[in-house]
């Protein structure tokens, strides 16, 4: 056998990335960004490699290169059919090309291909791109560096294209990462915080208005890489004026000025209407949610997401209706229809949260996006839906084009769970539906972001926004981009536009937000001075240009020709890629020919959920059906199966499984680190295949699974697995305080109960005879108690239980009962802790 040695991918050739190093800087809210790729062919025939790697869907590419033999060959941006073509040429004709353009499904995959690359020499690729970076909660600025592509789940029946084509696992990635970055903001930098090995971050001068850090050597391109950039007075309203480039004519987008003014809407949180609403809960149950969250949590996804939907449904108002919604390769509601919040029907959805977990198979989300939109809505009561998924589907556009056909009826918040997530996804089925959206990884938790959300649910929302303007004579501001059609209380707001006319850098400007909140009117302005910065990256009109990009991208009214027409100028001109323009670049000046058959070499990227790492031990026979139904034929060689009590079964797989094995206790794990079987498996029609367990030792049980009965709602032409849930571990994860929300009631109150009495660290009697008086009723003791407890035992997770304590203290209010300030004391003496009324409101 021809054992190769080097650098090789699953098909045992040799890999010609060699290297990726980035340059990153961040001013402000904007992050710009260079990255060169560096190849090397060691094989005996010219070379054709392609590269697949996510990049976040707001990211604005406007620059790629490649320097072969010491000469830059700078690329053009065209039509996209019409520079593949070029490229195909190119590489036919025996010439070297370069091609850069948006997967034909979705806006956050890129593919780089190089072709022609002679034998033993190398090429540099760069490309360079412009982002607005999101605020987290806690202020921080953050930037996210995509390092994982999850394979993306095509649905049945549809064609979905392959986005990635080779993996690795994550201790065999044949390249590293290298990134310098410098962070710049006028109003201070307060500390600068990464989920990976960083240098120390050295300020530039005393005023700690700039940064730099670099990574650490050695680091592995096997997660996100986050950066957290903390800044004094971050909330407070700025604007940055950007001249025109010399190089552009007068009069266009490139050519004049613009401003970018980012704004901060601020208006009282007291909930109005807040029992008014329809909430469903659509969430993820596919095989890949029962992977860990991300290398720094463990946990598996669809744990997170049960405890979240435990906190949001106890979160919710008396009076309001909800329903939850689990998909997969299916799906199924709890309920026929959404149900008023009530005691009984918040206990009965509770009880089969309890139940649910990753077994639904692949993910389809559209059709039960689709059900959703077909049911009939509560009078009086505007739905909101809140959509948790990993964000693995190819389908992505139309999932967006159904989302934004529902949007006057329908608004969504969205949520990316685990690294990996699709931003063009998530982040436009809330742009598509007036929501916001959130991602979680690393070791974020889940539950602060997903309550935050509820809290703008909850709130009313800045609607029929106008813009205004204060501007010297002679000069005129034309809005670029259309802005939000809601505004979310202290969520920072980007309004783009042009500004025309010759400006005088000593004059001041002011822009004007006004927004009607209830019979309110609401105006926020920022004043700022008319004095251009001048950008050779052209940062804030090309972010513009994406901006006005992505809207004609998801326009339906008038010409689809026409329309398609103005993407490709408007991105010719900004030199900005979209989905209908690429990148091509063609070394004119080979002075002969490459001869000799084109080896064709994909790169291999890290899988957040590293599916061959469980079938390596079945892949003996790996020309099977089955194999070859899931995608892995003659990619692993016999000799990489497992010896040892494995065998049998791994090297059979041709044959119906063996009858399961029970683990023995303390084997039994859940399987926390890998896309589960099931989501593979279900491709196959004939029989449904799913694993029990992921025992320590091996895998040593597998099921032949019966279909499952048909769910409420309908389901796909593929049956998803019908298994039994594996048993919990022993072990209780639950922490105390959440044990105390469970047993919270619907409306807000806690009932004496003995769980009740567990979860305080006392007795029934105790609470009993702790009362301020005796004749003081056990059920708002009871709800006193539990609220001064989470006060001060669980105050770190306060914006996860805030809502539902807040709920609580009205309960407490509403009941009317005399002199809440001594049953405050009371309860301080009985807990052993120091919580004042006050803090309460009592």
């Amino acid at each position: 056998m021809d054992r190769r040695c080097g650098l090789l991918t699953a098909e045992n050739a040799p890999v010609p990335l060699k290297g990726i190093s980035v340059r990153l800087e961040v001013k402000g809210f904007v992050a710009d960004l260079s990255a060169s790729l560096e190849y090397v062919n060691e094989e005996l025939d010219p070379l054709e490699a392609m590269f697949v790697f996510p990049m976040d869907s707001d990211s604005a590419v406007y620059h790629f290169q490649a320097q072969v033999g010491g000469k830059t060959i700078v690329a053009s941006l065209k039509e996209k059919e019409q520079a593949k073509d070029d490229y195909d040429d190119a590489i036919s004709s025996g010439r070297q090309a370069f091609l850069l353009h948006e997967d034909e499904s979705s806006s956050d995959v890129f593919r780089c291909s190089v072709g022609n690359l002679p034998p033993g020499d190398k090429v540099t690729v760069s490309f360079r791109l412009v982002q607005e970076l999101p605020l987290e909660a806690d202020g921080a600025v953050r930037f996210t560096l995509p390092a994982v592509l999850n394979p993306r789940y095509t649905p049945a029946g549809t064609q979905g294209p392959k986005i990635t084509s080779a993996s690795a696992p994550v201790d065999k990635l044949p390249y590293t990462l290298q990134l310098e970055a410098d962070f710049h903001n006028s109003l201070g930098i307060s500390r600068v915080q990464s989920n990976c090995g960083v240098t120390p971050v050295e300020f530039l001068n005393p005023e700690k208005t700039s940064a730099k850090l670099s990574l650490a050597d050695g680091h592995g391109f096997d997660r996100d890489v986050e950066f957290l950039i903390y800044c004094d007075k971050i909330h407070e309203p700025s604007a940055v004026v950007e001249g025109g480039l010399e190089t552009a004519a007068q009069g266009t987008l490139m050519g004049e000025a613009a401003v970018m003014v980012n704004l901060f809407p601020s208006f009282s949180q007291t909930a109005s209407n807040a029992s008014v609403g329809e909430f469903i809960f659509l969430m993820d149950r596919s095989g890949s949610m029962g992977s860990q969250m991300s290398q720094e949590d463990k946990r598996p996804r669809i744990e997170c997401a049960r405890e979240t939907l435990l906190l949001l449904v106890k979160s919710l108002p008396m009076g309001c209706y909800f329903n939850i919604y689990g998909f997969g390769s299916s799906f199924a509601s709890f309920f026929p229809t959404s149900v008023e919040y009530t005691q009984s029907s918040t206990r009965e959805a509770l009880d089969k949260l309890k139940a649910v977990s990753a077994d639904m198979g692949g993910t389809e989300i559209l059709q039960p996006l689709s059900a959703i939109y077909r049911t009939a809505r509560v009078t009086g009561h505007p739905r909101q839906l809140f959509v948790f998924t990993d964000g693995e589907v190819s389908n992505t556009k139309a999932v967006l084009a159904e989302v934004q056909k529902h949007s006057s009826t329908h608004r969504c918040f969205s949520f990316g769970i685990g690294e990996g997530a699709s931003t063009a996804l998530i982040k436009g089925m809330a742009k598509a539906a007036s929501g916001n959206c959130e991602f979680i990884s690393g070791k974020q938790r889940m539950q602060p972001k997903v309550l935050q959300a509820l809290r703008y649910a909850l709130q009313p929302s800045g609607t029929g926004l106008t813009l205004s303007w204060e501007l010297p004579p002679g000069v005129e501001a034309a809005p670029l981009v259309q802005p939000p059609t809601e505004l979310f209380n202290g969520k920072r707001t980007i309004i783009y536009a042009q500004l025309k006319g010759k400006l005088d850098p000593s004059l001041e400007a002011a822009a004007t937000l006004t927004y009607s909140l209830g019979e309110q009117q609401i105006r926020t302005t920022t004043r700022f001075r008319l004095a251009p910065l001048q950008s050779g990256s052209a940062t804030i009109h090309r972010l513009a240009a994406k901006g006005m990009i992505g809207q004609l991208e998801v326009q339906t009214a008038g010409d689809p020709a026409e329309t398609s027409r103005r993407l490709v100028e408007l991105s010719v001109q900004a030199s900005v890629v979209s989905s209908k323009t690429a990148f091509i670049a063609i070394n004119t000046e080979l002075n002969q020919p490459l001869q000799g058959p084109l080896r064709h070499r994909h790169v291999p990227l890290y899988h957040a959920l590293q599916m061959q790492s469980l079938m390596a031990p079945m892949s003996c026979q790996s020309n099977s059906p089955m194999m070859m139904a899931m995608g892995f034929a003659g990619s692993i060689e016999p000799q990489a199966c497992f010896q040892g009590p494995m065998d049998s079964m791994a090297c059979q797989m041709d044959s119906p499984p063996m009858m399961a094995k029970k683990c023995s206790k303390g084997q039994k794990k859940k399987i926390r680190n890998t896309r589960d079987l099931t989501e593979k498996l279900s491709k196959i029609r004939s029989v449904s295949y799913c694993m029990s367990a992921y025992c320590d030792s091996a895998i040593d049980s597998a099921f032949i699974c019966p279909p499952p009965p048909p769910l409420r709602g309908g389901a796909s032409s593929v049956p998803a697995p019908s298994c039994p849930p594996p048993e919990e571990d022993e072990e209780d994860e639950e922490g105390p305080w959440l044990k105390l929300v469970a047993l919270q009631n619907a409306d807000g109150s806690w009932g004496p109960e003995p769980g009740l009495g567990s979860a305080l660290g006392l007795t029934i009697e105790q609470i009993k005879l702790g009362r301020p008086r005796q004749d003081l009723e056990l059920t708002l003791w009871a709800t006193i108690l539990a609220v001064i407890w989470l006060h001060s035992f669980a105050a770190d997770t306060k914006l996860e239980w805030d809502l539902l304590v807040n709920k609580s203290l009205s309960w407490v209010k509403a009941t009317g009962a005399p002199d809440l300030a001594d049953c405050v004391k009371a309860a301080n003496a009985l807990l052993k802790t120091c919580v004042l009324p006050e803090t309460l409101g009592l």
